[in-house]
């Protein structure tokens, strides 16, 4: 095992190790994490040669790019005595190379005078060939992480550059520049982030059951991967504008996402439809001698239902013989709608996870992202199921709410325990009315009265009564 720097950004920070591992994963790649703090963009690996590590980076989306550590310190003595103790039979290599040496300082500063003098302090290095700013054979580079306005760095790493990362994939599927999009698409940084973290990859075939406007099939088919996906809304697959067979111009719809980006030959298509009544084969129940799944991957954002309630395909009471007729003529006019009825969010999650042990390969995974409040009396319980192992739990936070990416592991049916097959019937809530049928949205908004309450209360120095009209201005 060699060892090797990260250049990590510094956002995103309970997704880093997850995508991490998941790029070694996905490359085959054996990696161990050597040094990582989620205060610090700097991360120490180890690995096998040059070659994994570029085979690694090269699709990660929250890493600049991967260094051969060649040293290491808490100041510049300690890294000069760091150089020459583990890298100098690294040095005659690149003699006559054409190189540049640059320096990175995380949250501080340098000077040209002083960037100047500490390059020159490596002249032991004894490189003689040309420097070149632009199209070197070879990059070294200086990082330095600094504390908080702190004068002097706390940690210093010297490495020779082995690849850049895929970030730049994230400028490519920017929204701004999407042919079409919707108010509920996911950012173009966290879906290609997601579909690494479920392993996307060539040869493996990745569905969306709540696809919208296709922001995930397109970020899991940029990875290679073959993309379909569904949703119950169908105008939001078939998009506005005139019609595509005709030709016609302002035609926005999903499968022109995926021809702005050349992805087309890896989509193959969408259809309405929810997760309780879906037309792709559902195969045994897991615990079978033999697994029959298909997906190598599921990679959703569900509806949280705040905004509105949450629905499935359905009528809200049992019709009779008549109804069910009448219904069955009306669903082939073009103008049909079919009817919907409310949906408990518990179930939803249940339903989700009882897809994927259906529906996966051994092995496969399913990346969801889920709400949860900032409150540990809100906060829900993640959802298990016996035959998927949870891989990773990411929580990206707003102001008093987080949502987090839950990504399982489809178990082969000899890890699954027998016992845990057996499991108690939930009683999921009912009812009519979205609160009743949402708890996160019914505590969500209960969460930021109370929230409201209190900052106010702060603010006045003085007690605020539920009725207040004050709190009502500040609610509103």
């Amino acid at each position: 095992m060699r060892e090797y720097l990260v250049r990590l950004v510094q956002m995103h920070e309970s997704f880093r190790k997850a995508e991490l591992q998941a790029l070694a994963d996905v490359s085959g790649v054996e990696m161990h994490i050597i040094k990582y703090e989620e205060d610090s963009p700097f991360c120490v690996i180890g690995l096998p040669s040059d070659k994994a590590a570029h085979a690694m980076i090269s699709r990660s989306i929250l890493s600049q790019g991967i260094y051969e550590l060649w040293g290491h310190g808490r100041n510049y003595n300690a890294l000069h005595a760091s150089i020459k103790n583990l890298s100098p039979s690294k040095w005659n290599a690149y003699h006559e190379t054409p190189f540049r040496f640059t320096l990175d300082s995380f949250r501080g500063s340098r000077t040209p005078t002083e960037q100047r003098d500490i390059v020159e302090s490596f002249s032991y290095l004894e490189f003689a060939g040309p420097i070149r700013m632009k199209e070197a054979d070879v990059s070294f580079r200086v990082f330095e992480d600094y504390d908080h306005e702190a004068p002097e760095p706390k940690y210093l790493y010297m490495g020779r550059f082995i690849s850049g990362s895929g970030r730049h994939a994230k400028t490519m599927y920017d929204l701004k520049k999407r042919h079409y999009i919707s108010t509920t698409s996911m950012d173009a940084e966290l879906a290609l982030l997601t579909a690494n973290i479920a392993l996307a990859a060539p040869g493996k075939f990745f569905f969306d059951p709540f696809m919208g406007t296709g922001g995930f099939p397109i970020a899991c088919s940029h990875f290679g991967a073959i993309t379909c996906g569904s949703d119950i809304d169908g105008r939001s697959i078939r998009g506005t504008g005139g019609s595509a067979r005709k030709g016609q111009m302002g035609k926005k719809d999903v499968e022109g996402n995926f021809r702005q980006y050349g992805l087309e030959e890896r989509y193959l298509g969408g259809f309405v439809s929810d997760l309780t009544n879906t037309p792709l084969r559902i195969t045994t129940p897991c615990g079978n001698e033999q697994n029959g799944g298909y997906l190598d991957g599921i990679i959703c954002d569900p509806p949280y239902g705040i905004r509105e309630g949450l629905k499935v395909l359905g009528s809200r009471e049992k019709l009779g013989d008549k109804e069910r007729a009448t219904h069955h003529d009306r669903c082939k006019e073009p103008t049909y709608i079919p009817p919907k009825r409310p949906y408990s969010f518990i179930a939803m999650l249940d339903d989700i996870l009882a897809f994927a042990a259906s529906t996966l390969v051994d092995g496969g995974r399913l990346s969801m992202w889920m709400p949860t409040a900032n409150d540990e009396d809100i906060e829900l319980v993640i959802p298990t199921h016996p035959c998927l192992e949870i891989v990773s739990v990411c929580v990206q936070p707003f102001n008093k709410w987080s949502r987090r990416l839950l990504t399982y592991r489809r178990l082969s049916d000899s890890e699954v325990s027998q016992d845990s097959l057996h499991m108690t019937k939930k009683e999921y809530e009912t009812g009519i009315k979205a609160d009743e049928l949402n708890g996160f949205r019914r505590k969500y908004f209960e969460g930021f009265k109370e929230f409201q309450k209190l900052r106010l209360e702060t603010a006045t120095g003085r007690r605020v009564s539920d009725e207040s009209t004050e709190l009502e201005k500040t609610s509103n």
